[in-house]
């Protein structure tokens, strides 16, 4: 199938739930991009700020532009103009980074914190406490050119879809929580991002407003 059937195909397991696609380019050409924007694709995901970077100058500017992938404090100042959403906040140290370089571009950047849900070392993330930590701070408050819009979660690496599911579900369940206890000027939470190509559907069941998908779209990774 081309591209343009496979994001066809995504979009109609998303019905009407109000959930948005992130087409993961990470290690795929800027021609593959182009193929998935002339179909109508308008946000894109990238890994790192290194491939992120040459594709946000290459390709059309109407194109919106998600992090997902772990992200350096040194490498935040190379996006902090153009990012769109930034989801993998796995520490205090890189929000407050990223407030800086917001100061310095005159903008408010958006974010996630990174929640570790899988039962993988390799994860990067925040405990659901240190979540809390981080929503408690007084500190926090100070920041005025970030803005939490919620999580972002990776289930386990398993076929096993139950463990799956209560992965996700346990997110979910957190963010509801979390929804209801802080609320500020930089804090709105209206995004949970969970699920990649080979769950995604599970997490749709479960609540996700953003599925983050690249090889269901543009083919297996070389």
């Amino acid at each position: 199938m081309s591209i343009d059937e496979n994001i066809k195909k995504v979009n109609e397991n998303l019905n009407k739930s109000g959930c948005h696609l992130i087409a993961v380019s990470k290690t795929y050409p800027a021609e593959a991009v182009m193929e998935a924007y002339e179909a109508g694709q308008r946000i894109f995901g990238e890994n790192k700020v290194q491939e992120l970077v040459p594709k946000y100058e290459a390709l059309p500017k109407d194109i919106h532009w998600h992090l997902i992938g772990h992200l350096q404090t040194n490498k935040v100042k190379y996006i902090a103009s153009f990012v769109e959403l930034i989801h993998s906040v796995d520490s205090f140290k890189l929000l407050k980074e990223i407030n800086n370089e917001g100061v310095k571009n005159n903008r408010v950047i958006n974010v996630l914190l990174q929640i570790y849900i899988a039962e993988e070392e390799t994860k990067f993330g925040l405990s659901f406490q240190e979540a809390e930590e981080v929503l408690r701070s007084e500190e926090l408050k100070k920041f005025t050119n970030i803005k939490i819009n919620g999580f972002m979660g990776m289930a386990s690496n398993t076929e096993d879809h139950a463990k799956i599911r209560k992965e996700f579900k346990s997110l979910k369940f957190f963010f509801d929580q979390c929804k209801s206890l802080y609320s500020a000027t930089n804090v709105d939470f209206h995004e949970l991002s969970m699920g990649m190509s080979a769950d995604y559907k599970i997490a749709l069941e479960e609540g996700s407003t953003l599925i983050r998908v690249g090889s269901s779209i543009f083919g297996t990774r070389k």
